[in-house]
């Protein structure tokens, strides 16, 4: 993991494990994002463009997030709002955009 950059004023390269956690490895992790309450997944790197190779790897292992622990189907969306600097996706629900109330698996 260490060949990631890193920004030590940025909320996603901390890490904090504010909310569960579904997911981690070399590349990313996969976490209940605290403002929508959908699973998102955070590149372990601080930019906005990943390698294809590790996009496709977390947008996998996103939907397998997905898959095993929620009910729904989803769309990913990479817009990132409130942190422009540092790239992940949430798994929103089709048709929908937050993630409180929905059942889990």
């Amino acid at each position: 993991m260490d060949h990631y950059a890193f920004d030590d004023d940025c909320d996603l390269c901390e890490a904090a494990r504010i909310t569960p956690w579904f997911h981690e490895d070399d590349i990313c992790w996969i976490a209940e994002c605290e403002v929508c309450a959908v699973p998102m997944v955070v590149w372990r790197g601080h930019g906005t463009e990943p390698p294809a190779e590790e996009l496709t790897h977390m947008h996998t292992r996103l939907a397998e997030v997905v898959e095993v622990h929620f009910t729904y189907e989803h769309y990913v969306d990479d817009n990132m709002r409130n942190i422009p600097d540092h790239y992940h996706a949430h798994a929103r629900p089709r048709g929908g955009f937050f993630g409180h109330g929905l059942r889990r698996s």
